[in-house]
């Protein structure tokens, strides 16, 4: 694939430089040096670029998770980029997609991250749990767990919601106990 350059010819200059994806997240914190080593302990994240500026505040900085960069940055007001602090929570979330949610989800709490939705099977296939991380922004950790159709899944979710008998049946068709019941 080949992109067009400032003077309008065809580059061979990639348009998602490699190990990028096309999104990528760019938070906003209040304090990016203490972000950068949370989500090292909270995630297994890796620095892969990080430039600070002379009084030590970060201007753009990138860790990779799993395949995909996520960018970050202090709160830089006078550029409008403030952290969900400032607005008293953030309303976006990130969905992060592991091997083991479980285990994820258990490091970002000792790390010091904040439970909002314990991990559960969920109806679509997926066994999730929501934290809020030290600096206001919300991860969603999920593993896949069960390939299984659109039809299921809108079964299993109207049971769900109707609080029907089979709502809190995983794949087994076995009951959970009440703290294993699917939340969404």
């Amino acid at each position: 694939m080949s992109t067009i350059d400032r003077a309008g010819k065809q580059s061979n200059i990639r348009p998602v430089p490699e190990g990028y994806q096309t999104a990528s997240p760019y938070l906003i914190v209040a304090d990016a040096a203490a972000a950068l080593e949370f989500y090292r302990r909270a995630f297994g994240a890796t620095l892969k670029r990080r430039l600070a500026m002379p009084d030590g505040k970060i201007m753009h900085a990138e860790m990779k998770i799993g395949n995909s960069i996520v960018m970050f940055a202090d709160e830089f007001p006078s550029h409008g980029a403030f952290s969900p602090e400032h607005f008293g929570g953030s309303p976006a979330s990130i969905v992060l997609c592991v091997g083991n949610a479980d285990a994820l989800y258990a490091q970002a709490l000792a790390a010091g991250a904040t439970s909002l939705r314990p991990m559960a099977d969920q109806p679509f296939g997926d066994r999730s749990g929501t934290i809020r991380d030290l600096f206001g922004h919300r991860w969603t950790l999920t593993t896949h767990i069960e390939d299984i159709s659109d039809e299921e899944i809108e079964r299993r979710f109207a049971a769900m919601m109707s609080g029907g008998k089979n709502a809190d049946r995983g794949r087994s068709g076995q009951a959970r106990p009440p703290a294993q019941r699917r939340t969404l």
